[in-house]
């Protein structure tokens, strides 16, 4: 079965995303905001990501385009954020967009700054990076008990799903598992500092319970707390799916969104 490379892709596009000179850590964002996901969470929109999602909400500003954004350094990020906190009383924040593990020394200063002033800090990632890289997996784990909190986005509940989901080459699915399993191997809490979410448009409620019993088999306390994700259909998500030619069973149309789960 035919599929890309995402760490060959985080290759590409890391170059285009972010630079380092002189120490310091710069990163290309396409925007800042104030979201009520999470119960309320300030955030940074970063561009690029080492997939391509079928259903990507944010592909026209992930995808690796220089023509997206500017570059921003940590401490800047960090600023941004926990003024966004001061204005809006929210007390979480997160980096979100594209995939915030490309340029990994950016968002390691990023998360230590925003921990320092008070936030608890959210990674949002589809653990790509985090599954090959055990040295970044180790980073993150040194900041358990400090406000950190992981949230590895699985996309589908099995290889052939998650090929169907990202075109990617199947294999990875379980990268996005060893990703998991590092975590907490580091030192993470399950299904507190670290915990899953899964694609589910494919499967629905038979995938969930597919997806639980892989979890078990890392650790037990992973199933416990696991972040059901549905494809919601934006009107820009379903002209990148009509190009794409895939085909959800299970969606979630915008309008019909509780905003107490937003």
């Amino acid at each position: 079965m035919p599929g890309y490379d995402p760490l060959k892709l985080s290759e590409d596009v890391e170059p285009r995303v972010y630079v380092e000179k002189e120490g310091t850590h710069l990163r290309r964002y396409f925007r800042f905001r104030v979201d009520r996901w999470y119960g309320g969470i300030v955030t940074g929109d970063v561009v690029g990501c080492n997939m391509r999602c079928k259903f990507c909400w944010a592909w026209y500003f992930t995808w690796g385009s220089t023509a997206c954004g500017r570059f921003y350094r940590a401490d800047e990020v960090a600023a941004r954020l926990l003024e966004l906190s001061k204005k809006s009383g929210h007390r979480q924040a997160r980096l979100s967009g594209g995939e915030p593990t490309i340029g990994f020394g950016h968002l390691l200063e990023v998360a230590e700054r925003v921990l320092l002033g008070g936030l608890t800090f959210v990674v949002e990632t589809n653990g790509i990076l985090l599954g090959a890289r055990e040295d970044y997996s180790k980073a993150v784990g040194a900041l358990r008990g400090k406000g950190i909190e992981v949230r590895v986005s699985v996309k589908g509940t099995s290889p052939e799903e998650f090929y169907e989901l990202t075109g990617a080459d199947p294999r990875f699915w379980y990268t996005q598992l060893d990703a998991l399993r590092n975590l907490v191997e580091a030192g993470l809490r399950p299904a507190r500092e670290v915990y899953p979410a899964v694609v589910l448009s494919l499967s629905g409620e038979e995938g969930l319970r597919r997806f639980s019993r892989a979890l078990e088999s890392i650790n037990p306390e992973l199933s416990e707390l696991v972040d059901e994700e549905y494809i919601i259909l934006y009107k820009h998500v379903k002209e990148l799916m009509k190009k794409t030619g895939l085909k959800p069973r299970y969606v979630v149309l915008p309008e019909s969104i509780p905003k107490e789960m937003i």
